[in-house]
């Protein structure tokens, strides 16, 4: 199969799809991709399409077609577009009820693109219509290009831009009627199949009508029944982004949609009768998505409520379903409820929504129930344990309407209703866990007995209701803090929980780390306590996350006992996770490694991490810090743990992290650590290239660059650095496939430039790093190229007029003339990668830091410079598309040009570059 032909395109299709050969199906696939990449691949899938020979080479035909208009139409001389036009109708016409829909919407895609594409096809729908309207059997294809042209419109991989759009647009508008006229007689020729030109023409989202009809029927099929909810759902999106200021005339048609999605309720509970769980949740999206399209009108006066409101009890109907699924549905809607009433800070307004949400609570309270015959505790991951998760988030958004001391109340009464069942009791307890924080700590009414009752719980008590109740102490910890009378029974409930084998261990685990950290204070005295506790960890029925979460609490703690006794106590529990790390270095091999259990390195690296993190003490810079010599006294361990797993990614970042907080704790009394951290970082960099050594170097230059004595050794490093990162970020696709070497090594540079930016100028070191910021600069990375583009503004602050810097950068005037010749050495490349790659690669969130880079640069070498610099990247730009419609005028170009020269803020340029973007995109 080296050569191109359609018998040959055939076999590969043969042995990739009827194979049974792996290796052959693979070795199949990948020449198939290659031959896609191929000029050859228009006429040969052409000639696939017209030949028909078995559903896979038609399939793999239209979607060639399709893949090749969307990413490959530069590849097309402009006299061959009509051709391609024409033979791509021409499939179209050939589609009868056998062919496959996914053939069918392949080919309706690329002749979709194909309209959007070509200039020279001015009325591209009516043609369609003219041509294939009249002939049954391509109906149905005609309403699938009907639907998905609309939608390729804004596709990212067309790359219309903004004035081709407008075009369209105009296209579209001048087309409406024609199209309405279309489907209306779609609807009454009987000539055509029924249900599936019903469901195609419900899905161009115009015939509503007729959804609403087909939605009140109770014989309506499934499959029409969805359609029909797609379309009323998508009109209601339509009203969402309406105008504020409706005419009369439009309020009046949206009254009548509100009216007609009213008029489901009765369907609906229908639906719920028949226990047609498909149907009862179309009609909750249904529901759902008029709230969301009267949204505002129902957040108006609440001396005059809306219509709309109406549409919430409709929601809350769905809330109250035996089916929890159905519930879910609606959340997002309370979610934006809850912000937008908190935002407005509306008593009257929120008092008006007071009773929706107390139903709200209510049902949500009965939806987290468990099963009355369930043994033990719910597992993790299932869908209950997840929608619980989730029930949990949405009271605490929602509690604030109608007040958490108000739900926690409604709950306790709960408790004490006589003859209250297991499953009731634990969902109330798990209500009252979510809204316990945000009580009053002085409260003396209801958590005194809640609390009691809970520390009295007898063990023949259903294990779900005493992990819930647990769970519910920690959340109480602010009040308990103001209750230190309650303490010590508290630790001792907890204490004894975390010794049990029956699954109470991790509640208990994360109720005692909840005390510590809100009982810092008053827990000093229990520090011989918590140490032991450190020490048993191995002993308890708790995973690693809850064992580091207990070591941190206990951390809070240390931090705030006196030097004398934080020392010794932080050296124990230190080494309670560094001996056995020594002993894994010393013994197992490295490839015996098992990820997350006690044999690998990061389940005992993370836990130290976590104290270190943690412990926090105020000590004055002139006094040595407690932890100075227990980090010293470790190194030898962190460096064998360095050299034994240097292959390992996931051990070297978690060895970095411990490294980083450990500098970071005792900040330049770790100078003892420098240079050996130094030498063993740049030999394994040079071999290994994980990113996480130059983020442990950034912190080292944060914290060292300023001592004067240390900046040699420190551009030394940056030196050693340079080599291997430049040689990995060269390679094929060496920045795409190392994005956080982009992101960590820039970061590093900006931190000289933030802490020794004269020595960094001086230096040989900044032309290269200059340049290779410029190829990067087109990295399509969030982070990688956020760091890009911070090291541009970092050098170019630096170059600004004297009477603009800032009062810290007074004491390196010097640094000005440097970034000046530097900037008017590579300023047109600058502005050409930058202009480059905002239209062409990045997307449009990260145009502010671009913004900012080019105002800074326009500081530094002034307009005179800057206007060469922007002229010559905008005449580098296409004018025209592959498609022969024009990009951007010379009018949209100075227009731009101009206004990023007399911009005076960043944000004005940012936005001028998002405007100027769109024309490409």
């Amino acid at each position: 199969m080296d050569t191109y032909s359609v018998d040959v395109v055939y076999q590969a299709i043969n042995a990739l799809f009827q194979g049974n050969n792996p290796k052959e199906q693979e070795k199949a696939n990948k020449w198939l991709q290659d031959f896609q990449k191929s000029i050859y691949s228009w006429t040969i899938a052409d000639e696939l399409l017209h030949q028909k020979r078995d559903l896979h080479a038609n399939y793999f035909a239209a979607q060639t077609m399709r893949n090749k208009i969307q990413n490959s139409f530069s590849e097309l001389p402009p006299h061959t577009h009509e051709s391609l036009r024409d033979s791509l109708i021409t499939h179209i016409g050939q589609i009868d009820e056998q062919t496959d829909n996914v053939i069918v919407t392949q080919l309706s895609l690329a002749v979709a693109d194909l309209a959007l594409l070509m200039a020279t096809w001015q009325e591209p729908i009516n043609d369609l219509l003219v041509t294939l309207a009249p002939f049954p059997a391509a109906v149905w294809p005609l309403l699938e290009v009907l639907k998905v042209l609309p939608e390729e419109i804004d596709s990212r991989y067309l790359r219309l831009g903004a004035n081709r759009r407008e075009e369209v647009h105009k296209q579209l508008d001048a087309s409406a009627e024609c199209v309405l006229k279309f489907l209306c007689m779609c609807l009454q020729r009987d000539d055509l199949n029924q249900q599936r030109v019903w469901n195609a023409t419900l899905r161009t989202y115009s015939a509503w009508l007729l959804a609403f009809r087909l939605l009140t029927l109770p014989d309506t099929s499934g499959k029409l029944h969805d359609n029909a909810s797609e379309c009323v759902c998508a009109l209601l999106s339509c009203m969402n982004t309406r105008q504020d200021n409706a005419t009369e005339g439009e309020s009046s048609v949206e009254a009548q949609i509100f009216a007609a999605v009213c008029s489901l309720e009765t369907p609906y509970h229908l639906s719920v009768a028949h226990e047609d769980t498909d149907k009862t949740i179309n009609y909750c999206r249904i529901f759902t998505a008029l709230c969301d399209a009267f949204f505002f009108e129902i957040l108006g006066d609440p001396q005059k409520p809306h219509y709309g409101l109406k549409g919430v009890d409709l929601v809350l109907l769905c809330v109250g379903h035996f089916d929890y699924e159905v519930a879910e549905i609606t959340f997002h809607l309370w979610y934006k409820l809850s912000e937008d009433l908190f935002q407005r800070n509306d008593d009257q307004l929120t008092a008006m929504f007071r009773p929706h949400i107390e139903r709200l609570i209510s049902a949500l309270y009965r939806h987290s129930q468990m099963e009355s015959d369930h043994d033990g505790l719910i597992e993790e991951n299932n869908n209950f344990y997840d929608f619980r998760r989730k029930v949990s988030d949405l009271i605490k958004d929602v509690a604030f309407i109608v007040g958490s001391g108000a739900c926690f109340k409604q709950m306790f009464l709960i408790l004490q209703t006589p003859d209250t069942t297991w499953e009731s009791t634990e969902a109330a307890l798990f209500i009252m866990q979510n809204v316990a924080k945000n009580i009053l700590p002085d409260e003396n009414d209801v958590i005194p007995k809640v609390v009691e009752a809970i520390l009295n719980m007898s063990e023949q008590t259903h294990i779900a209701v005493r992990y819930t109740a647990i769970l519910l102490i920690g959340e109480l910890c602010d009040w308990i803090e103001n209750h230190p009378e309650s303490l010590e029974a508290v630790l001792n409930f907890l204490l004894y929980a975390l010794q049990q084998k029956n699954g109470l261990a991790p509640a208990a685990a994360m109720a005692l780390t909840s005390i510590c950290s809100a009982c810092r204070k008053k827990m000093v005295c229990h520090i011989n306590g918590l140490v032991e506790i450190a020490r048993s960890l191995e002993s308890f029925q708790i995973n690693n996350d809850v064992a580091i979460g207990l070591l941190k609490g206990i951390s809070l703690i240390l931090t705030r006992l006196p030097r004398e006794q934080l020392q010794p106590a932080l050296r124990e529990i230190v080494g309670f996770q560094l001996q056995p790390l020594a002993l894994l270095v010393e013994g197992s091999s490295a490839a015996s490694v098992q990820k997350g259990e006690r044999n690998d390195p990061v389940y005992w690296i993370d836990r130290a991490c976590a104290v270190i993190r943690h412990t926090n003490p105020d000590i004055p810079d002139a006094v040595e810090h407690p932890t100075v010599a227990i980090l010293n006294d470790a190194w030898q361990l962190i460096s064998r743990v360095m050299d034994k797993y240097q292959t390992d990614l996931r051990i070297m970042e978690r060895t970095c992290r411990l490294i980083r907080y450990g500098i970071r704790m005792v900040r330049k009394q770790a100078v003892l650590l420098v240079e050996p951290l130094i030498k063993q970082m740049v030999v394994l960099y040079a071999v290994q290239h994980h990113s996480c050594f130059l983020y442990v170097g950034s912190i080292l230059v944060d914290e060292f660059a300023k001592a004067h004595e240390c900046i040699g050794g420190l551009l030394e490093m940056l030196q050693a650095f340079i080599e291997p990162t430049f040689g990995l970020l060269q390679m094929e696709n060496g920045l795409r496939n190392n994005p956080d070497t982009v992101d960590d090594f820039f970061r590093l540079a900006s931190r000289y430039l933030d802490c020794c930016p004269l020595q960094l100028l001086q230096s040989n070191l900044i032309t290269p790093i200059f340049q290779c910021a410029l190829i990067a600069c087109s990295l399509d990375h969030r982070e990688a190229n956020s760091s890009v583009m911070k090291f541009f503004i970092n050098i170019l602050v630096w170059g600004r007029p004297v009477d603009q810097w800032l009062p810290s950068q007074q004491r390196h005037d010097d640094c000005r003339p440097l970034v000046v010749e530097l900037a008017n050495q590579h300023g047109c490349a600058l502005v050409m990668n930058l202009i480059q790659a905002s239209v062409f690669q990045l997307h449009s969130y990260m145009l502010a830091d671009v913004g900012e880079v080019l105002y800074e640069l326009k500081q530094v070498v002034g307009n005179e410079r800057m206007r060469p610099f922007l002229e010559q990247a905008l005449e580098a730009l296409p004018k025209k598309n592959s498609g022969g419609y024009v990009t951007a005028t010379q009018q949209q170009l100075d227009d731009f040009s101009c206004t990023v020269l007399r911009a005076d803020t960043t944000k004005a340029i940012s936005q001028a570059l998002k405007t100027f973007t769109r024309l490409f995109r």
